[in-house]
């Protein structure tokens, strides 16, 4: 509830125009049953026409009340509980945004994803049941209780004594669908979780031929949330006719008392008439809140499980200062050392080198050598575990997070594109970037000819995946979005695998024009791309085994001089 109510403070105007309009349904609902027994006591069995004309005139203005009063409820609750939702989901999108990979293997992408659409969905039932259900009753409920004191003190003993029934049939509803909605959510993340990874591996199962092996995991999870939600459905189906069974054997009670009171003339028939009336908007409220007391236990698990990604706290903090461009000259790594969450061992072992302005500085070295881990240290994807990185002479914590990244292009090692046309995912590196600076990007990415030969140029609409077009494709246009930038911190994390030899050798000679006043900072597996650079830095288990030159590397450092003979010939090493 503690997170209901943080977002319903929101809305205060409209929760309050929701309490007025329960008044006007109340009116509506209790008021028609009084004047209706007014009608017959002192209408119909007095022959009084002129009675029943005024109780009959005020009868209209009450319904068309409570007609204003009934549209404004549903529209107030509506509105709420839609604005809340939406609220919950870009509140939690933002701290999404905000989480580094540690915070994303806590949850998972799968469970995210549900926690932002099925689970904020649930509150949103919840609160519009609450806020159409939750005041009106007690409205009702007292008022009604009232109504039938005044009526009959003998009748209403009947209803105080059904109370108890109700109260325990909705403790024992609650308990036991709570841990049927903790199951059913868990269930949800699985079944996303391997519909995500079917969706995205689909060639690979289609290769091994793994589509039963497939179909049958899926199966056995699906079936697992089927059966937890059948379950919950069912406890729901079955206890509203057991409600209302219930509420039926009350009322044939109080129609035997009632007839044996008016055989007395201790109660009159209008009076029999409204007492029925009050009975049921007292009962049928009475359902309707434990129609939220119901769906409690599973908007609480939703609840628990939003409060978990917003209460998260992230691992990589943005304590430092907006500063303003320092036209970086050098890059410092300190004795940097480096451990992944959860892992007792290093992945980078003091770490130190220097990189300046014109600089290109490469990375090689076997698989797992910690070559991607070093480069995703400076713009803070991790922090180091001891150690410092120093940017023109700052601290890379000093740095606010848009500060330090306003002065990176960063070039992943799978390149991903967005749905979108092609000029949009440019302008990723710059929002207002004209054509002519999307072309100059292109010509240096080596992309402008197959953008040209699409249809729609720069307009032409990149698919969900990226699938229309080429892996090499992607890694020019991802490039691209780097250059459109103009960072002063280039890094390219293995960004010419995709690429052929002339497009490689196109692509780097174009690349020297651009970032001649730049620190470049290459990951590479090919001795080819890197043989230009102004320093190569061996890396083998997380540590530096060799730095220097090409020429100076294949004298000084076994591993690098391995890499370079199992790659190229002697004549191509050596020129």
């Amino acid at each position: 509830m503690k997170l209901i109510l943080d977002y319903l403070k929101r809305y205060k105007g409209w929760l309050i125009l929701d309490m007025i309009s329960v008044l006007g349904f109340a009116l509506v609902e209790l008021g028609l049953p009084t004047i209706i027994s007014q009608m017959i006591d002192g209408g119909i069995s007095q022959n009084n026409t002129s009675y029943l004309y005024r109780m009959w005139t005020l009868a209209i203005m009450i319904s068309i009340i409570g007609v204003l009063g009934t549209i404004s409820l549903g529209y107030c609750s509506a509105r709420i509980s839609t604005s809340i939702t939406g609220d919950i989901r870009n509140d939690i999108f933002r701290k999404v945004q905000s989480f580094s990979p540690t915070e994303f293997d806590q949850f998972g992408v799968s469970s995210l994803i549900t926690r932002t659409n099925n689970d904020a969905y649930q509150i949103q039932l919840f609160v519009n049941t609450l806020l159409r259900t939750a005041m009106l009753t007690p409205v009702m409920v007292i008022i009604s209780f009232i109504l039938t004191l005044r009526t009959s003190l003998d009748l209403s003993l009947i209803i105080i004594a059904t109370l108890p029934f109700i109260v325990v049939g909705v403790i024992v509803v609650a308990k036991i669908s709570q841990p049927l909605s903790m199951h059913q959510q868990a269930s949800l993340d699985a079944l996303n979780r391997i519909s995500r990874e079917n969706l995205i591996g689909l060639k690979i199962i289609r290769a091994f031929n793994n589509d039963t092996y497939e179909q049958n995991r899926f199966n056995e999870t699906n079936d697992d949330y089927t059966t937890y939600s059948k379950k919950i459905f069912r406890l729901m189906m079955l206890s509203q006719p057991i409600f209302w069974l219930f509420m039926n054997i009350v009322i044939m009670i109080i129609y035997y008392v009632s007839a044996t009171m008016i055989d007395a003339n201790t109660l009159q028939v209008g009076k029999v008439v409204a007492f029925q009336d009050y009975v049921f908007h007292a009962m049928y409220s009475m359902m309707l809140f434990c129609t939220v007391f119901m769906m409690y236990p599973r908007a609480n698990v939703s609840a628990k499980r939003i409060m978990a990604v917003l209460n998260t706290s992230n691992s990589i903090i943005d304590k430092g200062n907006d500063i303003k461009d320092t036209n970086t000259c050098s890059i410092v790594f300190d004795h940097v050392n480096f451990a992944y969450p959860e892992s007792h061992e290093l992945a980078l072992k003091d770490i130190s080198f220097k990189a300046y302005a014109g600089e290109t500085i490469a990375f090689i070295g076997s698989t797992g050598s910690g070559k991607s881990t070093l480069i995703n240290l400076i713009p803070r994807f991790y922090d180091v575990t001891s150690g410092n990185i120093y940017i023109d002479h700052i601290h890379i914590n000093d740095y606010s997070m848009s500060s330090l990244r306003n002065k990176i292009g960063f070039v992943p090692q799978k390149a991903t594109l967005f749905s979108g046309t092609i000029a949009e995912n440019l302008k990723y590196g710059k929002s207002d970037a004209t054509y002519d600076e999307l072309e100059h990007a292109a010509i240096v990415s080596q992309s402008l000819d197959f953008i040209l030969e699409k249809e729609n140029g720069f307009d032409e609409v990149i698919s969900e995946g990226a699938t229309n077009v080429s892996g090499g494709q992607r890694q020019r246009l991802s490039i691209a979005r780097a250059i459109i930038k103009k960072p002063e911190i280039y890094i390219f994390d293995d960004s010419f695998s995709a690429l052929d030899f002339k497009t490689d050798a196109s692509l780097r000679q174009a690349l020297k024009g651009e970032t001649s006043e730049a620190i470049v900072m290459i990951v590479a597996q090919h001795i080819s791309t890197i043989m230009d650079a102004t320093k190569i830095i061996v890396l083998d288990e997380g540590k530096i085994v060799g730095q220097g030159t090409h020429q100076q590397l294949l004298q000084t450092c076994d591993i690098y001089r391995q890499i370079a003979y199992s790659q190229l010939s002697e004549e191509e090493l050596y020129g």
